[in-house]
Parts: C-alpha cells; sequence; structure tokens
C-alpha cells in the first residue's frame, strides 16, 4: 500500500488503533520539549506519575517564555525545572540560549521521529521531517514516562507547491496564503503534507516557518520531506549523522488537496485581529506604523535576520517606530555579531531583545494605546500584544524591515534589488547552554519555591451532573481569552488558585467570582472554542473553579484534550440553534452521566430552568470515556497502575 510521508511516520512508531481517519491511534514519541510557561507544571505531573527517569531518545526542556524576572516566581519556577530535570534524565536548555522550535530545530531534530511538545508550534519541526505535534502538558509528561501519545487519526492534506517565491517574497507570506485559504479552522481534523516541485526551492527555515503557523489553522501538524536541502542544513550544524531521506510514495492517495503556486504570491499581511485575515500588504496601503517587532518562533532564523539586517544597513528607524528584534537561538545571535550584520541592526536603531519569546507573548513591549504594531510573530489575537487596544498585523521580516525605515506598511518590493542570503556551509554550534542531567538522579534535589502550587485533581464523575450556565461567549475564543499569558500572570503558570482568579476575564470581569459563588457549573461557547496556545492552563483553572463542561459548537483539538484530560465534558451541540436557547444562570443537568456516556455519543443535557433538553456530541474514545469516569488522566493512570 502506498503511503503518505506522514502516514510512513506514524505507520513506523504505531502502538495501537488503525491508520484509518477518524479511529484513534496511538504513537510511540521519540523525543519531547517542554517550555518554562507550560513546563513546571508538565514536571510536577511527569513527577506524580512517580517515574524516575525519562524513556524517551530526548526530552529538552527550554526556558524561553518567562524571562523576565522582576519578581522571584520566575527564577523560582526556571531552578525547579532544572533541578527537576537534571533528576529525571531531561536537558535543560538555560535561559539565553533560545526559543525552543528554533532551538530544537537546530541542534536536536531528527527526520522520521516522532517530537510531542508542551507548546502549540512544535510542529515547526516538520519543516525537518518530523512528525511534531503540540499537545497539553500532562500529554507530555505521560510520553516522557514512556506512555504512548493518543491521538484521533488525521486526514492527510496535500499541499502542492509549484513554481518558486519572486524576490521580496518569503515562506511567511505562503503560510499567509494557506490560511486565507483554509481558515483557523480548516486544518482541525489534518495533517498538511508539503509537496510538489516547489518545495526544493525552500530552505529548512523557510519550511520550519511554514509548519510552525499551521499550527493557526488548527493542524495536528505539518510536514515536509526529508531531502537534499535537509541534509545540507544537518550537515551544516555538525550532525549529518542525524539526516535520512524521506518522501511520500509517488502513487499515494491524499483525502484532501490544495495547489499553491509560489511564483504568484505577493507579499501580504495578517490583519487584525486574526491570522486568516490576510491580504496583500499592497492593497491595505501605508497605513502609519507605531512599532515593528521582529523574531519569534516563526521568523527568527539566521536568514531572516540577515535579510533584516540587509534592509536595516545604512538606514535609520524612522522617528515614529519602536523597533526590537529577537534573534530566534544563540547561534543566530552570535554569528550576526561575528558577521557584523548585528552593527548594522543596532546602528539603524533596533533594540536588541535577548533571545526568547518576548512580545510574542505580551512578555514586554507592549504597543502605545491604538498603536499600528507590525511584527514578525504567529498570532495576532486581541489583546495578546498586552495592550488591548493595539492592531497587530502579522508580515514577514522583510516587510517589517522595510517599514521600519519607512514609518509605514510598506511593500518591500518598493526597494529594489532584494538581498540575497544564502545558507551558511557551516553554522556555529556550541551546546555550551545545554546543561546534560546528572548521571545519578537519585542525588540530585528538586529545588521548589513558594509560588509552586500543587496542580487541581478531579473527582470521579458523579451520576448526576449539574450546575448553571456562568458563561456564555462567542466564536473563536482562543486560550488566551480562557487563561490569560500575559507579563502580570506568566510567572504564575505554577500557582492556578492565582491564576485561577483571571480565567475568563477578558470575556466577563466576574467570571471567577460567580464560579466560585455557585459551586463551579458550565461555560456555553461557540465555534472553534480553545484555539490557539496549547497551555492545558486553560483546563485547569476552569477545573480549579468546578466546571463539569463546556458546552460548545465546536472545539479546537489540543484544547478539547486538554479538557478531557481534566476530566472536564467538552459537548458539541448537534444543533447549534440550541447554543442561542441556553442564557446565562440557566440550571443544567446531565442525568445518569457515566450511563450516558458509555451508551454512545449523544449526551442529553437538560435545561431545568426552561424545561427544554439538548442533545450534544461527546467525541472520545473508549479510553477518554474511561478518563472522564475517573476524572482526568492522572486519575485513571493511579487506577491502571492499582
Amino acid at each position: 500500500m502506498a503511503l503518505t510521508l506522514a502516514q510512513k511516520i506514524i505507520k513506523e512508531h504505531l502502538v495501537s488503533g488503525e491508520m484509518k481517519a477518524g479511529e484513534e491511534i496511538s504513537i510511540r514519541i521519540d523525543q519531547t520539549l517542554t517550555q518554562d510557561s507550560t513546563g513546571t507544571m508538565a514536571y510536577l505531573q511527569f513527577e506524580a506519575m512517580g517515574i524516575d527517569k525519562v524513556k524517551t531518545k530526548k526530552s529538552v526542556a527550554y526556558i524561553d517564555h518567562n524571562t523576565i524576572q522582576s519578581g522571584f516566581e520566575n527564577a523560582d519556577d526556571h531552578k525547579y525545572i532544572q533541578t527537576v530535570t537534571n533528576k529525571h534524565g531531561i536537558y535543560f536548555s538555560r535561559p539565553g540560549n533560545g526559543i525552543c522550535h528554533q532551538v530544537q530545530l537546530e541542534r536536536f531534530g531528527v527526520p522520521g521521529m516522532t517530537l510531542l511538545g508542551s507548546d502549540s508550534h512544535t510542529p515547526t519541526g516538520g519543516g525537518l521531517g518530523m512528525l511534531a505535534i503540540g499537545a497539553g502538558g500532562l500529554d507530555v509528561a505521560v510520553a516522557m514516562g514512556g506512555g504512548a501519545y493518543y491521538i484521533t487519526m488525521p486526514k492527510i492534506l496535500n499541499v502542492k507547491l509549484t513554481g518558486k517565491l519572486r524576490p521580496w517574497v518569503t515562506a511567511k507570506d505562503v503560510i499567509l496564503t494557506v490560511l486565507r485559504m483554509l481558515s483557523v479552522k480548516g486544518g482541525v481534523g489534518k495533517i498538511l503534507e508539503y509537496t510538489g516541485e516547489g518545495v526544493a526551492t525552500l530552505s529548512v527555515p523557510e519550511r520550519a516557518t511554514i509548519t510552525n503557523m499551521g499550527a493557526e489553522l488548527g493542524a495536528t501538524t505539518s510536514i515536509f520531506p526529508s531531502d537534499e536541502t535537509t541534509h545540507a542544513f544537518l550537515k551544516a550544524q555538525g550532525r549529518e549523522q542525524d539526516y535520512t531521506p524521506l518522501a511520500a510514495d509517488s502513487d499515494c492517495i491524499y483525502d484532501e488537496e490544495i495547489a499553491v503556486n509560489l511564483s504568484e504570491i505577493e507579499p501580504l499581511a495578517a490583519q487584525p485581529h486574526s491570522p486568516d485575515n490576510v491580504l496583500e500588504v499592497s492593497k491595505i496601503g501605508k497605513i502609519k506604523v507605531d512599532q515593528v517587532a521582529i523574531g519569534s518562533c516563526t521568523n527568527s532564523s539566521y536568514a531572516d535576520m540577515m535579510k533584516v539586517a540587509a534592509v536595516l544597513k545604512g538606514k535609520t528607524v524612522h522617528p515614529d517606530v519602536s523597533l526590537v528584534i529577537a534573534p530566534g537561538s544563540k547561534q543566530v545571535l552570535t554569528m550576526l555579531a561575528q558577521n557584523g550584520a548585528l552593527a548594522d541592526m543596532v546602528a539603524a536603531g533596533a533594540r536588541i531583545l535577548e533571545s526568547a519569546c518576548g512580545p510574542c507573548i505580551g512578555m514586554g513591549q507592549s504597543p502605545k494605546t491604538n498603536a499600528i504594531s507590525l511584527r514578525t510573530f504567529n498570532r495576532n489575537f486581541e489583546g495578546r500584544s498586552g495592550t488591548v487596544s493595539a492592531q497587530v498585523y502579522l508580515v514577514s521580516p522583510e516587510v517589517a524591515a522595510a517599514s521600519a525605515i519607512a514609518g509605514v506598511l510598506t511593500d518591500p518590493r518598493e526597494l529594489g534589488e532584494a538581498p540575497t542570503v544564502t545558507m551558511p556551509e557551516k553554522f556555529l554550534a556550541n551546546d555550551n547552554m545545554v546543561v546534560a542531567p546528572a548521571e545519578n538522579g537519585a542525588e540530585v534535589e528538586v529545588v521548589r519555591g513558594p509560588n509552586i502550587k500543587p496542580f487541581p485533581l478531579n473527582t470521579k464523575m458523579p451520576e448526576t451532573v449539574t450546575g448553571k450556565s456562568l458563561i456564555k461567549v462567542e466564536d473563536n475564543i482562543t486560550t488566551d481569552h480562557i487563561m490569560p499569558s500575559n507579563a502580570k500572570l506568566l510567572p504564575f503558570r505554577s500557582n492556578i488558585p492565582h491564576l485561577a482568579e483571571f480565567c475568563l476575564t477578558p470575556c466577563d470581569p466576574e467570571f471567577p467570582a460567580r464560579a466560585k459563588a455557585n459551586g463551579g457549573g458550565f461555560i456555553i461557547g461557540g465555534v472553534n472554542y480553545g484555539q490557539g496556545s496549547s497551555r492545558e492552563h486553560a483546563a485547569l483553572a476552569p477545573l480549579y473553579l468546578g466546571i463539569k463542561g463546556v458546552l460548545a459548537k465546536s472545539f479546537a483539538r489540543i484544547h478539547m484534550a486538554n479538557l478531557i484530560n481534566s476530566g472536564i465534558l467538552p459537548l458539541v451541540f448537534k444543533n447549534e440553534a440550541d447554543y442561542d436557547d441556553i442564557d446565562m444562570g440557566d440550571e443544567l443537568a446531565i442525568n445518569d452521566a457515566p450511563a450516558q456516556i458509555a451508551a454512545g455519543d449523544e449526551i442529553i443535557v437538560e435545561n431545568l430552568t426552561k424545561g427544554k433538553k439538548y442533545v450534544t456530541i461527546l467525541t472520545a474514545s473508549d479510553r477518554q470515556k474511561e478518563m472522564l469516569y475517573a476524572g482526568g488522566l492522572i486519575n485513571y493512570i493511579k487506577m491502571q497502575n492499582q
């Protein structure tokens, strides 16, 4: 049977199930990554499993999110992560070494391997030919302990690339094109597999930009073949031994296919407030720009930075523009410093940030009131920048640099001849900021600061699940809405009781108090509830507040899994019109809940206030149903081990 590339890797790692779209499968995980925003909780959960040492081929913990240490909390979390990873066989990437996805691509990614990361942009690794999937921290903790990762077998969507990018057109414009074609929910339940003659024209960092923002489509992951371009990249990184050629069979059959002609794309921008609100830069016009931010796991590679430096060289940033640049890794930053490109950036007036996520997650550099901010990032959700009134546009590094000089949104094609940047034959490989785990973990003492609190656990599902409708929200509610992730709250990612006080407050400031006053209840959501970041805190904070279930028109994949992991029912309205019928304060009940769940997919929710019944759909495997009965994955694992 002819197979796609993704199917080949899945088949090689298949533990259980059949590779039929819609069926639950489980796969063996070779590598994991965590970052400090999600990592503290993941390692607390790993410790709760009682496993001495990770069982993956390589697991790496990165410090790249909470690096603004305005109080003791971040530093305490960092010390906890460093010591707990040292004890349990996990490599530790120190703060300053770089953004997890950039460093993983440079130093640890291996074509054909599976990678599970507690960050939604883990699919970046697909640019290297990995099956790289973002998940909640608990799923990553289970994988580190040797457990399989369970997922619904996705459909495989072939994105066939033809032609070649014209000067000043970039990989960012490619993925924005795909987002415009498919929308932010167009990849749900799918793996995007890139094929065609156009693939060979794209470098590994360009491919990684495309797979990175596949997360914005809601896709399970995205993947490119591993070819001679991959070989050259790994050789330049001093990792030629990790190369394996990989491609789909020529006669394989895809579930769906779209075509993208690279030659027809022009510079694009995602307008506020969604990554799929895409329009040509030339059509948007020369709007005044207040801030430009260049970096993030999407566009912080060596090639990206060199192109930015070439545009800025000999110029001066417009006096009305604040320009900040964050190279993606210590490798990139050091190479820029050595070849003079960093000096060109500084001379032009750019402010150089450390190699970290920074502004992308609202950690510093929040723009002024009503600002227009151009960012080379992957998300422009309202308020994510730290300024609710800001208008954030997602653009390529070339558009960003040209606009920083001009002071207005600028099509870089107006600058004349595009700079030529070739991939180096040899990257500067220095892993001195990666700490190997202790040989004897038993001797390591794990350091826990006062900010680290126990994570909440659910209880066994009762016969009747009851509660009020506590909040009713619109379509495309993100995990940034559910559990805000700004500079003030990120230091408390290991303190769920504190975070819960801010749960869903961007939608309703009174929600936490109402949830506590009523002893929990239900959330009513629209389409694509829980899109965005993989942060399981968006399930843990509602769990702490007593949320029993979420009734929505549809869910984002990772958030639905995180809800089930926490023992919270994710129910989809069979009739979307029922959403309109429920008011805040309505008393809801699910009678004979365990029996209903066991009987099938349809769950009857009664509105006791209005005397009505709603049919909802629970999309869960038999294993996930057992997890819901037990009150979540941790309880389920404990029951299995008894």
